[in-house]
């Protein structure tokens, strides 16, 4: 697997999945009816911010993607966060770990303190075991945060991590 810089050409790969995941309602707070260019516009960050995607080096295949971005601005500027998709059908591979692995390191490199996710779903059990084995913390949970499809409204975790 290589991890590299998502390009625009690479939408047409990320969509499929992305849709899925945004439409099915259960881990992330974005509309669930964005279409391909709304997508496009919340998931390919520019400078200094990045996108990038995982790719299976033999076939070139995209199997995942994460976006990472300052967190807050101005005096707040030191704090990173990040977030991440795997193609569903090739979860359990390892590749969200080195998705996040990847961020982690980035971050690092350019200088930030921190990292903050502000709104990971707490019954996303895979993804808060994920993060807290990358040493990531629960620092909040908002009650009732995420109205979840199937079992209602559960918390939203904010989680930290020094760097």
């Amino acid at each position: 697997m290589l991890i590299r810089e998502a390009t625009p050409e690479d939408w047409p790969a990320i969509w499929p999945f992305f849709h899925a995941i945004v439409a099915a309602g259960e881990t992330f707070t974005f509309p669930l009816d964005l279409d391909f260019e709304q997508g496009r516009g919340w998931w390919l960050l520019t400078a200094p911010n990045r996108t990038v995607v995982a790719v299976d080096e033999a076939t070139g295949a995209v199997l995942g993607t994460a976006k990472m971005n300052r967190n807050h601005q101005g005096n707040g500027s030191h704090i990173a966060s990040a977030s991440y998709m795997v193609d569903p059908a090739h979860s359990g591979r390892g590749i969200g770990r080195a998705l996040a692995e990847y961020t982690i390191a980035w971050a690092r490199e350019a200088g930030y303190r921190a990292m903050q996710f502000n709104a990971v779903v707490a019954s996303n059990a895979h993804a808060v075991k994920l993060y807290e084995s990358l040493g990531f913390t629960v620092i909040g949970t908002l009650p009732e945060g995420f109205h979840h499809p199937t079992e209602g409204y559960v918390g939203l975790h904010v989680m930290h991590r020094p760097l």
